[in-house]
């Protein structure tokens, strides 16, 4: 094969790979479509009828996308607890189905049990919704006690059918899956590279578009990193290697957010501030355009273009190699004799590019082992023995504490949301059977479904808005379908199976759209058990809207979980974690024992995670109250900011050991002790059961950086960027205390 070839196919690679990181979504659908296919061949060369290849296909979409742990053998277990479960809850709903009173009262109980279940983790989860939805399919297909013997045989079939498509068809290890996460980092590391490159040339009518993108593809690098620091603990078996990865990838995504920042300060003709790649529709006010013809910024292009190449693609084994040529330039940035005659700002850019090249290097021998050393110039040998270095630093973290205590009784979430949904479901069906005698259990599953995954009233709201959105939409595309496909009994099934996939491929992205697609699919389901009408369509709206209202309503009166609460709550956790990754690290930074850096900024990034999808019911465009949620989407792009500069000082002071270029400094600490005074007087404020404390100010941390310059920093260029840094958590910090209404004390003079 070509040379040109194979840089096609790892492009195309590249792209799929970033497109959908570790193919989740892709092997979640494909996965599920085979698991029914399968079941479909066989009950049909059984010559089962067509409600029972209904019934198969519910009970094999269910048997996997049910189970959710990540080791096989965790797997196995779960699927095989799923059987019987599966086998008693339809006997249960077929026994039961002409029993109003007895029925719906073991349904509400049934749902109470299953959503409590979800305490027990994975498998717990996985147990309770097997049992919730085959009961539901036991409604949906009218099942009698005289049919339980042939629901036996469907139900077998179901699951043997899963358990080939989960172990033998698509096999997935952990491993794997960590793997293809690697890749989908690459691509979105080079995507990200290639909309820097655009800042260069873009007009002044393109460049929001264009700052747009790069902080759309920054939140993707960032949510990459998170799914590979969630995989490493099962695909990794070494800790110590773990750790290495998980070190090297929070590098590379720092060195890549910190070349976007340069890159806007070349731009903007002064240091752009951070809060622009974290806030949406933010605009960089009127920067003056670079020149059309400079020689440096021509170098700059192809520099960036060989950036991203060398992101993707692997350094050739032969010596001089046209990669490793790009390499050791790239790597040269770091010496300050190797950068181009060019202007300040622009000469930064040319040293993050040495950086994001380092960053990549040490990716690489983590991710790919030792690289051929034959053709390293000085400065690329030098980058080399700087990251040996700082691996064989790099300790095993020692096991975390959790000093958290459980809640118990009616407050622990698991509890409360079981009895929320058991009175909503309760309401629905009550409802539902005014609606109709026959397909009550409609309201009962969106009543059910809004509560998967919410903690709090507003996400409830929010969850059943969409689904009512994707339900209307999909009772007009059912209408279209049924009346093309007729009686066509394996073309209806084909459109089944593939909305199947785009239901699960388009699940994590939107949940309208996910909603969409289930409903054009019960719309074919209907016309295969000859029960399509139009009536029957509108009535799935009307059940659908009565399921949503009822799931607020009990969110809203029954142990209610208010979005405040759940916000601030988040928002408190969230200032925890980023006082103790700012503590540790300028702790170290000042001469103190190394701490577990790389963990604390973790549990940072999970808390923010929390915390931004908590706020989304506030950030709506719908959202009536406009100041409100510009103030949410304000705090959260400030502590995003926050995040970044904190990472960034624990990066560095986590290199405090091994790198000749940094050394402790106790100035450090009084800084450090300040943001963190003010961090913990914000989250204070917001607790409202901590005591009261008022925000410190004092001298500026820019102004210990006044004399230096870009070309000639003061105290060295990694001492100057810890102070950047430094001064940016401080402001960012004071700026967070502001629309919280947190008191100032101003020194006295």
């Amino acid at each position: 094969m070509s040379t040109t070839g194979r840089s096609v196919r790892a492009e195309v690679r590249g792209r799929l790979a970033a497109a959908d990181p570790g193919l989740l979504r892709f092997t979640a659908g494909l996965r599920t479509v085979l698991a029914i296919a399968a079941t479909l061949a066989v009950l049909a060369a059984l010559r089962f009828d067509v409600s029972h290849l209904v019934a198969g296909a519910i009970a094999a979409m269910v048997a996997t996308f049910a189970i959710r742990e990540k080791g096989r053998s965790q797997q196995a277990v779960t699927l095989a607890l799923g059987l019987p479960v599966a086998l008693v809850s339809m006997s249960l709903g077929a026994l039961l189905n002409q029993r109003v009173v007895v029925g719906d009262l073991f349904f509400v109980a049934l749902i109470y049990c299953a959503v409590y279940s979800r305490r027990f983790g994975d498998r717990g989860t996985a147990l309770g919704l097997i049992g919730f939805q085959i009961y539901f399919a036991s409604l949906f297909v009218h099942a009698t006690a005289p049919a339980l013997p042939g629901l036996y045989v469907v139900i077998a079939v179901a699951f043997g059918s899963a358990a080939l498509a989960r172990f033998v068809l698509v096999p997935q290890t952990p491993a794997g899956i960590l793997d293809r996460l690697r890749r989908a980092f690459r691509g979105r590391f080079a995507q990200l590279v290639a909309a820097q490159a655009e800042l260069l040339d873009a007009g002044p009518d393109e460049l929001d578009k264009v700052v747009e993108e790069v902080r759309v593809r920054t939140a993707r690098l960032h949510e990459t990193a998170l799914l590979i620091q969630g995989r490493l603990p099962d695909g990794t078996d070494d800790e110590a290697v773990a750790r290495l990865l998980q070190r090297r990838i929070a590098d590379a995504e720092i060195a890549a957010e910190r070349l976007g920042l340069m890159l806007l300060t070349a731009r903007s003709a002064r240091r752009a501030d951070t809060l622009t790649l974290h806030l949406p529709g933010v605009h960089l006010a009127s920067p003056p355009p670079l020149p059309a013809r400079d020689e440096a910024l021509d170098r700059l292009r192809l520099d960036l273009e060989a950036l991203r190449l060398l992101v993707l693609r692997p350094v050739g084994p032969r010596p001089g190699a046209a990669l490793s040529v790009l390499r050791n330039r790239l790597l040269g940035y770091r010496e300050e004799e190797n950068l181009p005659a060019a202007d300040p700002a622009v000469q930064d850019v040319f040293r993050g590019v040495g950086e994001a090249a380092r960053a990549v290097l040490g990716l690489r021998i983590a991710l790919d082992g030792p690289q051929d050393e034959s053709d390293d110039t000085p400065a690329t040998s030098r980058s080399r023995e700087e990251l040996d270095a700082e691996d064989a630093a790099i300790e095993v973290a020692e096991e975390k504490e959790t000093g958290t205590e459980e809640p118990t009784g009616l407050r622990r979430p698991t509890t409360r949301a079981a009895v929320q949904v058991a009175v909503g479901s309760s309401l629905a069906i009550v409802g539902g059977e005014f609606l109709s005698a026959q397909r009550w259990y409609w309201a009962v599953l969106t009543c059910w479904i809004v509560f998967l995954n919410t903690a709090s009233t507003g996400e409830i709201l929010v969850k059943g808005y969409r689904r009512l959105l994707g339900t209307v939409l999909g009772v007009v595309a059912g209408i279209g379908l049924a009346g093309l496909v007729g009686h066509h009994t394996w073309t209806a099934f084909g459109l089944v199976l593939l909305f199947v996939f785009a239901m699960f491929y388009s699940a994590p992205l939107s949940y309208t759209l996910m909603s969409f697609f289930v409903t054009a699919m019960l719309g074919l389901l209907y016309t295969l058990l000859n029960t399509y009408s139009l009536d029957v369509l509108v009535l799935r709206i009307g059940e659908t809207a009565l399921g949503a209202v009822c799931g607020v309503i009990a969110a809203a009166v029954v142990l209610p979980v208010h979005t405040d609460r759940r916000t601030d709550e988040l928002l408190v956790t969230t200032l925890d974690r980023l006082a103790d990754v700012t503590r540790a690290a300028t702790d170290q930074l000042s001469g103190a024992p190394p701490a577990d850096l790389v963990e604390k900024a973790r549990d940072l990034d999970q808390a923010l995670a929390d915390l931004r999808a908590a706020v989304q019911p506030l950030t709506l465009p719908i959202t009536p109250l406009r100041s409100r949620r510009d103030t949410a989407r304000y705090l959260v792009a400030l502590l995003e900011t926050c995040a970044y500069h904190a990472r960034s000082l624990a990066a560095t002071a986590e290199l405090l050991p091994t790198h000749p270029a940094i050394a402790a400094d106790p100035r450090l600490r009084g800084a450090g002790r300040r943001i963190v005074h003010n961090i913990e007087a914000i989250a204070a404020q917001v607790d409202g059961g901590r005591p009261a404390a008022e925000i410190e100010t004092g001298p500026s941390i820019a102004a210990m950086l006044e004399p230096g310059t870009l070309r000639a920093p003061r105290y060295g260029r990694v001492t100057d960027r810890v102070l950047r840094h430094l001064q940016r958590l401080d402001e960012a910090v004071a700026g967070l205390g502001r629309p919280l209404k947190v008191p100032v004390r101003t020194p006295a003079a």
